[in-house]
């Protein structure tokens, strides 16, 4: 198969937890890789200020499409230049002779791209949104609201689509529910997680790497820097971790790792400012890190310097970090949201907490970081789950979803 695997919004190349880049970045760039080494050819479409092409590996490569001015620009801007994105993939195509058999598009503006291009190559087009407007606005702790724009946009592409692909049974619920989409339009397709790249290792060894002291009692964050990931909750927790008397205490660090850490002007930035200011306004700036983003070359060393990693979100469609966490044999500390609650299991991998309740953290962390014999026991007890997870299981379901949809008459 020939496959136009649509990325609008963001490059799959983009260091991890900037602005617009996290669990979906790795999805389309992996998945995209395994669909090649099994013989298919994938063209990666993703918008930016100038034009270009790029091998990334057999079968595989990105093609930027010049679409918007010639500088960076807000996401509430980007839809914008969706009509002018999708032009530039069919001359793309048009100039290169090359015809797609199927389309594959991620989040919802990639969506409308994508319904452009299926009436013109008259082809089918499987969607998955990685996370959905409407699931946000019932997040009252956030207060903040998605547009009106993106509800209608993502019921638009739903509408247009031939197949959702949700990443999790809770995926499909909301888009059963809230979007009213029909259950047979639905199929549930858990991502995957490289599991020679993301593996055990020696902790002493990974302190070495990351250059932290070896005795450390170290908390990991890992993702963008924004309300719905709930890092605020993980700063609150940290005061009454470094002041309950644990003998551990003194040696508490907490690694954020997510955003960059010298913008100070945007929406990432104040962000970030607020962070900051809030770890002063509590006493424990001496105990966080913000380390900014990281490609996932360097993560592994993360997270197996880590004791535990820490996914306090509000909503998580499927939860990325807790899997490539638990493949390197650490255990997670998570919301019970989203995908998190089918990832995590509770009292084995990790456990599970209430969203925003940083008193259930501070007693999760407590008990972990005075049990080493635990956090190795669920460290191994998560590997193992995290083997039930790869990326050709994840490909060869996708693929099988695409060859029935292509046997389909037109």
């Amino acid at each position: 198969m020939r496959i136009a695997m649509i990325s609008y919004h963001t490059s799959p190349l983009a260091p991890l937890g900037g602005k617009h880049s996290g669990g979906m970045n790795v999805y389309v760039r992996e998945l995209s890789a395994e669909m090649g080494r099994q013989g298919h050819q994938v063209d990666i479409f993703t918008r930016g200020v100038e034009a270009s092409e790029q091998e990334l590996g057999r079968g595989a490569r990105l093609i930027t499409i010049k679409a918007g001015p010639a500088n960076e620009i807000d996401i509430r801007d980007l839809p914008k230049y969706i009509d002018e994105f999708a032009q530039g993939i069919l001359d793309f195509a048009r100039t290169q002779d090359v015809e797609f058999d199927l389309i594959h598009a991620h989040y919802w503006m990639s969506g409308l791209a994508g319904r452009q291009l299926k009436a013109t190559w008259n082809v089918p087009m499987v969607l998955m949104f990685h996370t959905l407007g409407l699931v946000k606005n019932r997040i009252a702790a956030l207060g903040e609201k998605e547009s009106a724009e993106r509800i209608r946009g993502e019921r638009i592409a739903m509408a247009a689509a031939d197949y959702v692909v949700a990443a999790t049974p809770a995926e499909r619920a909301d888009l059963q529910w809230l979007y009213e989409l029909h259950s047979d339009k639905v199929r549930v397709i858990p991502p995957g997680v490289d599991l020679e790249r993301f593996k055990p290792m020696p902790k002493a060894v990974a302190r070495v790497e990351i250059r932290v002291p070896e005795d450390s009692k170290l908390v990991m964050f890992v993702g963008r820097l924004e309300a719905l990931k709930g890092i605020d909750t993980l700063i609150r927790a940290v005061y009454p971790l470094v002041t309950a008397g644990h003998r551990w205490a003194t040696k508490l660090r907490v690694q954020i790792i997510g955003g960059d850490v010298s913008e100070t002007l945007d929406v990432l930035g104040t962000q970030l400012d607020r962070l900051r200011e809030l770890s002063r306004e509590l006493g424990v700036q001496d105990q966080i890190d913000f380390l900014g983003s990281r490609r996932q070359s360097e993560l592994p060393a993360y997270y197996g310097a880590a004791d535990v990693v820490v996914m306090p979100s509000y909503s998580e469609s499927f939860g990325m970090v807790a899997l490539e966490a638990m493949a390197c044999a650490r255990p997670v500390v998570a919301s019970r949201v989203g995908g998190l609650k089918y990832l995590v299991r509770d009292g084995e991998t990790g456990y599970h907490v209430r969203e925003g309740k940083s008193e259930e953290l501070v007693a999760r962390l407590t008990e972990l970081l005075a049990d080493e014999s635990k956090l190795e026991m669920m460290g191994q007890v998560a590997r193992k789950e995290a083997e039930q997870y790869s990326w050709q299981k994840a490909a060869d379901e996708i693929l099988e979803l695409f060859g029935n949809l292509l046997k389909q008459p037109a």
